[in-house]
């Protein structure tokens, strides 16, 4: 079974690009997952300038892709559900490179972002007509 779950926050902007034969959208993504780890010893490697994450590389089709570029940007956090898949290919050199990366399923938008945040904070009052249109006590509402 080739099943990977992943909670973490966005590391840059999503890259959004569309495949020329097909017109299908593909973005990719590296989110940074937190290592399992006591307080203190995150604190000694953040210290040492050893990382405290481990940086995925994500890709996402479709419809997904467009809603991932979209809706996320540097520091979202995310859930990414898919499969681990295994590239190569070969250098200019001649050497053989191999990568590994999630090809996500689903992506689930667990914060919002800083734009939405930022409304979310602001005190919004509806205009003077809002309560205009309103029913009154006595008229039943369907």
């Amino acid at each position: 079974m080739n099943n990977v779950n992943l909670i973490g926050r966005l590391a840059r902007d999503p890259e959004l690009r569309f495949v020329p034969s097909t017109g299908m959208a593909v973005a990719n993504m590296v989110i940074a997952v937190d290592k399992e780890m006591s307080k203190e010893k995150k604190q000694e490697m953040s210290a040492q300038g050893k990382p405290t994450a481990d940086f995925i590389n994500v890709t996402i089709f479709g419809k997904s892709a467009e809603n991932c570029t979209t809706y996320l940007n540097k520091g979202s956090l995310c859930a990414v559900h898919g499969r681990l898949t295994t590239n190569n290919y070969t250098t200019q050199t001649g050497e053989k490179r191999y990568s590994t990366q999630v090809t996500a399923v689903r992506v689930e938008f667990l914060g919002g972002s800083k734009k939405t945040e930022e409304a979310v904070d602001m005190d919004i009052q509806p205009d003077s007509t809002f309560y205009d249109n309103l029913p009154s006590d006595e008229e039943e509402v369907l």
